[in-house]
C-alpha cells in the first residue's frame, strides 16, 4: 500500500506493456520507479491483441523499413528470453485470382522479410503451388486458389502474462506497483512536473517524482487533462472473434486478403480454440466501453467463410468476442491501415519532465522502454547501455531445467496439466508445485470437470498482485480464456476463496456478479 506521501524518480502511469517495460528497464537501470495502473496489469489493449510477435508484412507496403527490422529483432529475442510464453508460428497466405497482391509482390515481400531477420532462428518463407495450400489446408476453398506462401512469425499465447513479467521484474529490483489506483492529477510546479494526485480504494495520496511517464494507451488524453493543448490519442478499436473449431478449420495460422476491402486477417488456431480477426475501426468513445459491433461481427463471419466452405456454421461456435482500442496518433485523411504502429515519445515542452507514450506494440515493447530511457537518461543520472536485451523474463528456464521441471509437475499433475502450467508460469510454476506439495489441499482441483489447481489462486493473489476474480481467471490463471469465459470456474473459485478464508461469502458474490457483467462486454453482438 502507497503511503500518502511518497516520493521516486519515476512514475510510469499504465499497466499495459508499454507501461510495464519501462518500469522494468528504468528500475534495472538503477531507477527508482513507482508504477501506476487504475484496474489492473494488461486490462486494456495488450489483452486484445491478435496475440502475435511478428515483424509486420504489411508494414512492408508502407516502407516502414526499419519498423519491421526493429520488431524481427525483437521477435527473435522473445523466443530466447520468453520460451514458455512466445513459440514459433508458421503463417499461410494464400493467393486467389483477384488478390490485389499477387505472387511476384508477395515473394518479394517474403524475400525482404527474410532478408530483414537475417539472423533468425526461424525458416524462411516457402512459396507454395495451388497443390501444396490444399495438402496443408484441406479445408481451404480452392475455386480461386493459385498458390501461396508460408512463412514463420510467432505467437505469445498470454500477453496477459507476458505483461506481468515485465512488472513482476521491475519489483523484484525493487519497483512499487500500485493496481487500482486512480491518478486524478498531475502535479505542476513552476512548469515542472512534480507527481501525481492518486485515489485508490477510497484513500487518496500524492506521489512525487521530477520525471512522469504518462503509458496510459488510449487514456493517455484522459490523464493529461487540461495539459494537453491538442488530443494525442486518435484510436482505432480491432476485436476478434474466439471460436471452437470448425468443419476444415486450419492447422496452420492463416494470414488472407479480406474480399470486401483488401483489408489482411488472420485466422489462428489459438488455446485450443481459433482466434480471428481484427478489424480496425475508427473509434471516439470511451476506451473502457469497447466491444464488438454486429458490422464488425458480421465482417469477420464473412470473410472467414468465405475462405474456408466448411465454416457455415461459425455463428454457434463462436464463443465469445474481445475488442481494444490501439493508441495510434490522430490522423486525417489517411486509411486506418495506413496508420503507423511506430511508437512515438512526446514531450510536453511546456512541463517539464512530463512525457507522454503513443503507439507501439507488443513485438516491440522492449525497444520502445529501451528508447524511453535513453531520453530519460540526463534527468534521471543513470549512463549505460540497456540491461534486458538479453535479460530472460522471470518464467523463463534453460532447456534441461525446463524438462526436469516438466517431469516433476507430470508425476505431480499429469501430463496435460504440467504443459499448461509452464506455457502459463514458465519456471514459476516450480513455486506453485512447491506450495501444493506443502499444503495438499491446495493441490486439489476446483471442481471434477476443472483443471485448474486450487494452489494457483492463492499463488495469484500472494505473488503476483490478483485481487479479483477477473484478475485471476482471465489475467493470471488464464482459466477464463477457455470457450465458456470461465462460466463454471468463476463460482467454483469463488467458493474454493470462502472456504480457505481469503473471502467472505458476500464478496465473493459480489465478485462472482462483477465476473458475469465483464463477461456480457465479452458476448455474441446480438441481432
Amino acid at each position: 500500500m502507497l503511503a500518502s506521501e511518497s516520493r521516486f524518480d519515476l512514475i510510469v502511469i499504465g499497466g499495459g506493456i508499454n507501461g510495464a517495460a519501462i518500469a522494468r528497464e528504468a528500475q534495472l537501470s538503477g531507477v527508482q520507479v513507482l508504477l501506476l495502473e487504475r484496474d489492473d496489469f494488461c486490462a486494456g489493449t495488450s489483452a486484445a491483441s491478435t496475440r502475435l510477435i511478428h515483424g509486420g508484412l504489411r508494414y512492408l507496403e508502407h516502407a516502414e523499413f526499419s519498423l519491421v527490422y526493429e520488431s524481427l529483432s525483437e521477435r527473435e529475442r522473445l523466443l530466447k528470453t520468453a520460451p514458455h510464453l512466445v513459440e514459433p508460428l508458421e503463417i499461410f497466405l494464400p493467393l486467389t485470382h483477384d488478390s490485389r497482391r499477387g505472387p511476384l509482390m508477395i515473394r518479394a515481400g517474403m524475400c525482404l522479410y527474410d532478408v530483414l531477420s537475417w539472423r533468425k532462428s526461424l525458416p524462411s518463407h516457402r512459396m507454395l503451388k495451388r497443390e501444396q495450400m490444399l495438402e496443408a489446408l484441406p479445408g481451404l476453398d480452392g475455386a480461386e486458389l493459385v498458390g501461396g506462401a508460408a512463412y514463420f512469425d510467432a505467437q505469445v499465447r498470454y500477453p496477459e502474462r507476458l505483461v506481468l513479467e515485465n512488472a513482476l521484474d521491475a519489483e523484484a529490483n525493487g519497483a512499487r506497483l500500485a493496481l487500482n489506483t486512480v491518478v486524478q492529477e498531475l502535479v505542476i510546479e513552476q512548469g515542472r512536473i512534480a507527481g501525481v494526485v492518486w485515489e485508490s480504494e477510497g484513500r487518496k495520496g500524492t506521489a512525487r517524482a521530477a520525471v512522469v511517464v504518462n503509458a496510459a494507451g488510449p487514456w493517455v488524453d484522459a490523464v493529461l487533462g487540461p495539459i494537453a493543448k491538442h488530443r494525442l490519442i486518435g484510436g482505432t478499436k480491432g476485436s476478434h472473434l474466439i471460436a471452437e473449431p470448425f468443419v476444415g478449420a486450419p492447422a496452420h495460422a492463416i494470414y488472407a486478403e479480406a474480399a470486401s476491402d483488401g483489408r489482411p486477417f488472420f485466422v489462428i488456431p489459438w488455446n485450443g480454440l481459433y482466434l480471428i480477426g481484427t478489424t480496425d475501426v475508427r473509434y471516439d468513445g470511451d476506451p473502457s466501453n469497447a466491444s464488438i459491433s454486429h458490422e464488425e461481427f458480421r465482417y469477420l463471419l464473412t470473410e472467414t467463410k468465405r475462405l474456408f466452405p466448411g465454416a457455415s456454421d461459425l455463428e454457434r461456435r463462436v464463443c465469445y468476442t474481445c475488442s481494444g482500442i490501439r493508441p495510434l496518433p490522430p490522423t486525417e485523411g489517411v486509411s486506418e491501415g495506413a496508420i503507423t504502429r511506430r511508437h512515438l515519445i512526446k514531450r510536453h515542452r511546456d512541463v517539464e519532465g512530463l512525457f507522454s507514450i503513443i503507439g507501439g506494440k507488443l513485438t516491440t515493447h522492449r525497444a520502445l522502454a529501451v528508447d524511453c530511457i535513453k531520453q530519460l537518461r540526463r534527468r534521471l543520472g543513470i549512463s549505460g547501455k540497456s540491461v534486458t536485451q538479453d535479460r530472460w523474463l522471470p518464467g523463463a528456464l534453460a532447456d534441461d531445467d525446463r524438462d526436469a521441471l516438466l517431469e516433476g509437475l507430470s508425476t505431480t499433475f499429469g501430463a496435460a496439466t504440467a504443459t499448461r502450467l509452464w506455457q502459463t508460469y514458465g519456471g514459476r510454476s516450480r513455486q506453485l508445485h512447491d506450495r501444493t506439495r506443502e499444503d495438499p489441499e491446495l493441490g486439489e482441483r476446483l471442481g471434477p470437470d476443472s483443471d485448474l489447481i486450487v494452489g494457483e489462486l492463492i499463488y495469484a493473489i500472494d505473488n503476483e498482485h490478483a485481487s479479483s476474480l477477473v484478475d485471476l481467471l482471465q489475467r493470471r490463471t488464464m482459466a477464463g480464456l477457455q470457450p465458456d469465459f470461465g462460466s463454471r470456474s468463476a463460482p467454483l473459485a469463488a467458493n474454493w476463496l470462502v472456504r480457505l478464508g481469503v473471502w467472505d461469502k458476500v464478496r465473493a458474490e459480489e465478485e462472482v456478479a462483477a465476473y458475469r457483467l465483464f463477461a456480457r462486454r465479452h458476448a455474441v453482438p446480438s441481432e
